[in-house]
């Protein structure tokens, strides 16, 4: 991979030698201080050496001799060729981590970005499905077989709690209370909740274990509440891949992911009337903030069906 990356920053159009040094140096810093993931890193080398490159192709400085209008008119060549408003915002933030070390370690008196703006952008609204659609998914998998008896009690159960999809498949068989109908979740910064499962999810859940998990274990110990045949829990890839294949035999012609169900099962409920912090609890948010997402996504739903029932819509 090193060897792959060095034959590409040699090609033509490519920083100078130098600047590559120096943004290798970043990178190791900012590992060393932040302990960013690989891939975050990649990610931010790759912004600076379309800089350098830029700036060399454009016949300006090096990188340590740029200076704000350098900057400035990078940004706005990103911006001329359109690319994507938070593909910016990241090459921003590369400049920013960039330069605050060379000053902060004494090669730079001035940060040339010092004065630099980031684009603004905004939040995504989350992918979600009809209820329609949600029975249809919900019905796919074929139930002659025990994988897809499970596979179906796996979606009714995250589509009855909102689940993340590593907590439904991290989930042990002791985190689920089929007398008092919840599932207690350890979440995001080990913060643990109780979720109630409702009846559609409880049926599936107990057919499942009575008549599916026995096959798939095979008389094998198995603490996972929906384990593979080898006994192993299944992992989020495999069950994406489960998803997907279950959304085509649906006829639903979007992507559809495991997050895809979480979002539908905030959606839904505050379209039908559930307050936003409960809402926030369900899903196991530290900020109200993060769950608001949902009520620009009900909103959108409702101005749409107005516009296409009322007469004057």
């Amino acid at each position: 991979m090193a060897r792959a990356r060095e034959a590409r920053d040699a090609r033509p159009g490519a920083p100078r030698p130098g600047d590559l040094a120096r943004i290798d140096a970043f990178c190791e810093a900012l590992w060393m201080e932040a302990g960013l993931s690989a891939r975050t890193l990649e990610a931010y080398r790759r912004d600076l050496v379309a800089f350098a490159a830029w700036l060399r192709a454009q016949r300006r400085p090096h990188l340590l001799a740029a200076g704000p209008g350098d900057v400035s008119d990078y940004m706005g060549h990103l911006a001329a060729c359109k690319v994507a408003a938070r593909s910016q915002a990241r090459a921003a933030s590369a400049l920013r981590r960039f330069y605050r070390l060379q000053v902060r370690e004494g090669r730079l008196q001035a940060d040339p970005t010092a004065r630099l703006r980031s684009p603004r952008v905004g939040r995504p609204l989350p992918g979600t499905l009809t209820e329609g659609e949600v029975e249809r998914l919900l019905a796919a998998p074929r139930l002659d077989t025990p994988e897809g008896l499970r596979d179906r009690a796996m979606l009714e159960l995250l589509y009855a709690t909102g689940l993340r999809v590593s907590e439904l498949t991290g989930l042990r068989r002791d985190q689920v209370s089929l007398a008092r109908g919840v599932v207690r979740v350890t979440g995001k910064g080990g913060r643990e909740r109780l979720v109630p499962i409702g009846e559609e999810a409880l049926h599936w859940l107990r057919r499942y274990l009575e008549e599916a998990r026995p096959a798939l274990v095979a008389g094998r110990e198995s603490e996972h509440l929906f384990p593979t045949r080898r006994s192993g829990a299944m992992t989020r890839q495999g069950f994406w891949q489960r998803i997907r294949r279950y959304a085509r035999a649906a006829g639903i012609g979007r992507k559809v992911s495991p997050h895809t169900l979480r979002h539908a099962f905030a959606t839904h409920l505050l379209d039908h009337g559930a307050d936003l912090r409960v809402v926030q609890l369900l899903l196991g948010h530290r900020d109200l903030s993060t769950t608001q997402i949902y009520t620009h996504v009900a909103r959108a739903r409702l101005a749409e069906l107005h516009r296409r029932h009322h007469p004057r819509g």
